[in-house]
């Protein structure tokens, strides 16, 4: 027996109540954005500057040892990483400490870089620092501006695809889908506070290609059954084309939901971040793949190319009731 997340054929009426769906969006939309312009994103060291201490000991590493030795510094966000290489020997265990720049300096001072490591002495003696590297906040700077750029470039590169392939109603419906998408994202980490480093740039940038997967297979059967139904209204069109490609949706979301989960609960606390914005992704990216893209198509209407052997050849366009 086969396991089924939704029944095999499906009827369900996606657009009985769009103008609910696209409020929904718009006001998620809204609080994001507001809790943006008001406190903001919560910048991890990639973002804000700071220090990489690089350790190395005999002694296996202990990370939540390290983070309890420099946790009476209060040294705001660290971020300490084990190193893991198979050229490293077997008693070569490194170890990667990123301290932020504190309130009021552009980079970690001298004294507190000593702090560091004294502290982390208390845990091994034996325990060296064969590296130290900072990142001032030019360079912080130009990270946030890279990784915008990066977002809107795959964004662009997704209108201009589904351009080619479909015609243009398709692609707005898709980029509007793919904005939503990571606005909400970016909404959400605002609100909740969340550490946004360049790990959470990397889970943005595959939401926008998940999303855009989901997207593609609806619109695929969509152009199929416009070409079959010819007679059908474009809200019938997309209803069944949903309803067609709904089985596949939902099994990859919720596999996919699976493992990231497990990921989020034991993974630790170096990918946590990347995961919770990954599974927030997918449940916003197939949500706007069904509600938010091909709404957006209904809206403008599609051209239906009638066969040339119809005494009624042409173009007719077919968008949503008022």
């Amino acid at each position: 027996m086969r396991l089924k997340l939704v029944p095999s054929e499906t009827s369900w009426d996606f657009f009985g109540k769009w103008k609910l769906w696209l409020g929904i969006s718009a006001l998620l939309i809204v609080i994001g954005f507001a809790s943006f312009l008001i406190q903001g994103l919560n910048y991890g060291i990639d973002f804000r500057g700071g220090t990489t201490i690089r350790t190395e000991s005999a002694q296996p590493v202990d990370v939540a040892a390290y983070r309890a030795a420099l946790e009476p510094a209060g040294l705001g966000d660290v971020s300490i990483t084990e190193v893991f290489d198979p050229t490293f020997a077997d008693d070569q265990n490194v170890a990667m400490v990123r301290i932020e720049a504190q309130e009021g300096d552009e980079s970690v001072t001298a004294e507190t870089i000593a702090a560091v490591e004294a502290a982390l002495q208390t845990i091994d003696p034996q325990i060296t620092f064969p590296s130290v590297e900072s990142v001032g906040p030019k360079v912080s700077g130009e990270l946030i501006q890279t990784a915008a750029i990066a977002v809107i470039m795959a964004i662009t590169a997704v209108l201009i695809y589904i351009w080619l392939r479909f015609e243009w109603q398709f692609a707005v419906g898709a980029v509007v889908a793919l904005v939503h998408d990571v606005v909400l994202t970016l909404g959400i980490f605002s609100e909740l506070q969340i550490k946004f480093d360049l790990a959470i740039i990397a889970a943005l940038l595959t939401i926008v290609g998940y999303s855009i997967n989901d997207t593609v297979v609806v619109f695929d059967r969509v152009r199929e059954n416009l070409r079959k139904y010819k007679t059908k209204d474009l809200s019938e069109v997309l209803n069944l084309s949903i309803n067609e490609t709904l089985s596949r949706t939902m099994m990859t979301s919720v596999t996919t939901l699976l493992a990231l989960i497990a990921l989020f609960v034991l993974g630790g606390d170096v990918i946590r971040g990347f995961v919770f914005a990954m599974i927030w992704g997918i449940i916003v990216g197939t949500y706007s793949s069904i509600f938010v893209a091909s709404t957006i198509l209904l809206f403008l209407g599609v051209k239906r190319d009638w066969s040339k052997k119809d005494p009624n050849a042409g173009g007719q366009y077919a968008n949503i009731d008022a």
